[in-house]
C-alpha cells in the first residue's frame, strides 16, 4: 500500500463516523448521511495532490461534508408547493449547520482550555468560569494580580490561536 493509500486508510478509520453525525444532523438520513461522508473522502483522494489543510484537518473535513450536504440539498431539486416550505427548511438547515459549528468549537475551546498549563488553566477558568475578579484569583491562589493578568494573557493568546481557524473556517 502506499503512503497516500495508508493515510487516507487511516483518516477514514479516524473521521468517516464523525463526518457521518455531521451530515446526520442536517440529514436525518443514515443511508445518505454514511454515501455523503464516503464521498467526502473520494473528493479527498481524488484531489489529493491539489489540497492544501491549512486547519485542522477534523475542520477541514467537517466543512467538506456540511458544503456536501449543502449541495446535495439543493441538487435534489425538490419541487416546493409552497415558498414559505421552502424559506422554513433553508432556515432549519442553517439552523442546523450553525449548530454543529458551534457545538465544534465548543468542544474545541473546551479541549484547549484542557491543554494550558495549570496554573494558565486554573486562572483562565477561575476568571471566566467562576467569574472571580483577578484580585479575587490573587488571593485565593496567594499570587500577585499582575501574574494574574499574565497568566489570563497568556490563556487567551494560546485560546485564539486555537479558535481563530474555525472563524476564518466559516
Amino acid at each position: 500500500m502506499t503512503n497516500d493509500g495508508l493515510a487516507m486508510e487511516l483518516m477514514f478509520g479516524k473521521y468517516y463516523s464523525y463526518l457521518c453525525q455531521t451530515v446526520l444532523r442536517v440529514l436525518n438520513d443514515e443511508h445518505t448521511a454514511e454515501d455523503l461522508a464516503q464521498e467526502v473522502f473520494f473528493d479527498v483522494w481524488r484531489k489529493r495532490e491539489a489540497i492544501s489543510v491549512t486547519i485542522s484537518l477534523r475542520a477541514y473535513l467537517r466543512r467538506a461534508a456540511v458544503n456536501k450536504t449543502l449541495n446535495f440539498i439543493r441538487d435534489r431539486k425538490i419541487k416546493w408547493d409552497d415558498e414559505d416550505k421552502l424559506a422554513a427548511t433553508a432556515s432549519e438547515v442553517t439552523s442546523v449547520v450553525l449548530d454543529i459549528e458551534g457545538k465544534d468549537l465548543e468542544r474545541t475551546i473546551h479541549a484547549a482550555i484542557d491543554l494550558l498549563p495549570e496554573r494558565c488553566r486554573l486562572v483562565f477558568t477561575l476568571s471566566r468560569f467562576e467569574e472571580m475578579s483577578n484580585l479575587q484569583i490573587a488571593d485565593e491562589l496567594s499570587i500577585s494580580v499582575k501574574t494574574v493578568e499574565n497568566q489570563m494573557t497568556k490563556a487567551l493568546k494560546m485560546l485564539k490561536a486555537v479558535v481563530e481557524p474555525h472563524l476564518k473556517d466559516g
